[in-house]
């Protein structure tokens, strides 16, 4: 069956390499990260070993100055039925844990088809600068495409529309040129990411991450008036009154993917768009029992002539916390064709403390947060749902969604878009 993907195009990647083996090496590629001298994608505060004035403060250093790498291109995900899906999406260049340094010579060499699912995480905090760079290092299972990509931060206020994503006003790189974005991270509150260029048909082939930025106020300790002598040092927003403090916070980005026009994509067949119509669900690029499988998958890419099988899906939704601590679920919604209704098992409460990046707080500054028991989530939305497990006894509940065809992996039951939340017993 995949023989049939490989053999048409095996003279398209070939020459697909041999024009960027022949081109000036990494000529496009070029990373900007004011105070980063080694380049690793962190900024120095002291000049490094091995550079003129090692071990002397470092004149351009700036602490609020935050930089990231991504790459814009394609690959596979294994879905929870074993099913293999082509996608397009963002990589991961840096900064890593340990860091590491790769040099731009040789990004495009190194990042091919190293697409995760969902794309790289993106936290800020109140009043950071954020220096995102977003190369594309093309589609090589598809070398008959030359898109270009670029970043949409939805829901943004962003001031300069050229750094807005959105191919009229904005550059989008060219496969093998790179170009940096700039963010000042102003307002508090969960957003996503996803690239506009296309955008129903690359959102749709995955490339969508998660993005929060947090409120100027975390660090400062509240207890909160509800009687408990809980206090928080972390929160949703600039509340004031410690009203949105957690404990814990947990992405949780709704996805889903139309195999049949993925699978067409990678066949090199028109795209049915009209027909779009999602049938694999997902929870952080996953669907139950994966969602609360701790490992990375990895991926079939051996399958398609991709050379080795990569962790492109390297992120679990469970849901963990001790009895009494409070979990800020930050939840988006980015399918291209679905709405969804989240729910919890009976005796799990949530709470809305804030929608699209705003605190649900009147103008006299009344509470205007909501206790919900079915939270229904539009496409480009994203919501802050608190969990207070208070009074949960210890065990293990369920988030899922309402509609049976959400909670499916393709033709496979009991699947989509669930996870579980663990709930162990406080110490005594």
């Amino acid at each position: 069956m995949i023989s049939r993907y490989l053999k048409h195009r095996l003279w398209l990647i070939a020459l697909l390499f041999l024009v960027f083996s022949t081109a000036p090496a990494g000529a496009n590629i070029q990373v900007q990260c004011p105070g980063d001298i080694d380049g690793d994608l962190v900024p120095d505060q002291m000049i490094p070993p091995g550079f003129p004035g090692e071990g002397t403060p470092n004149p351009v250093f700036d602490p609020n100055v935050k930089c990231m790498h991504i790459t814009g291109g394609d690959g596979f995900a294994k879905m929870a039925d074993g099913y293999d899906q082509y996608m397009f999406s963002f990589g991961l260049v840096g900064p890593t844990t340990p860091p590491t340094v790769v040099p731009p010579t040789q990004v495009v060499s190194d990042f091919t088809l190293r697409a995760l699912n969902p794309a790289p995480t993106i936290v800020l905090d109140q009043d950071q600068e954020l220096y995102l760079t977003l190369s594309n290092v093309g589609m090589v299972m598809r070398p008959d495409l030359f898109d270009p990509h670029s970043v949409h931060y939805h829901g943004f206020p962003n001031a300069a529309p050229i750094f807005d994503g959105l191919p009229e006003p904005s550059p989008t790189p060219n496969m093998g040129s790179s170009l940096t974005y700039y963010y000042k991270a102003a307002v508090p509150g969960t957003y996503f990411y996803h690239c506009h260029v296309e955008a129903s048909e690359h959102m749709q082939m995955g490339m969508i991450g998660n993005a929060w930025i947090r409120p100027r106020q975390n660090g400062i300790p509240y207890v909160i008036q509800d009687g408990t002598g809980r206090a928080f040092t972390q929160f949703a927003y600039n509340d004031g009154d410690g009203s949105t403090g957690y404990d814990k916070d947990y992405p949780l980005q709704l996805t889903a993917f139309d195999s049949n026009f993925h699978d067409a994509h990678i066949n090199v067949q028109p795209l049915p768009f009209a027909a779009m119509y999602d049938n694999y669900h997902m929870i952080n690029g996953r669907g139950y029992p994966d969602t609360v499988n701790p490992d990375p998958i990895l991926n079939n890419a051996v399958a398609f002539g991709a050379g080795e099988n990569f962790a492109a899906q390297p992120m679990p939704s469970l849901i963990e916390a001790v009895q009494g601590q409070k979990i800020l679920l930050r939840v988006s919604n980015v399918s291209t064709t679905h709405q969804y209704a989240i729910t919890t098992t009976t005796g799990v409460p949530m709470k809305v403390v804030g929608r699209d990046a705003a605190q649900l707080k009147g103008p006299d500054g009344k509470d205007t947060s909501m206790d919900v028991s079915v939270l229904e989530v539009a496409g480009g939305q994203a919501f802050d749902v608190m969990l207070d497990t208070l009074t949960v006894p210890p065990g293990t509940y369920f988030l899922y969604a309402t509609d049976f065809a959400a909670l499916s992996n393709g033709p496979q039951d009991r699947g989509g878009i669930m996870t579980e939340i663990v709930i162990s017993a406080a110490a005594p």
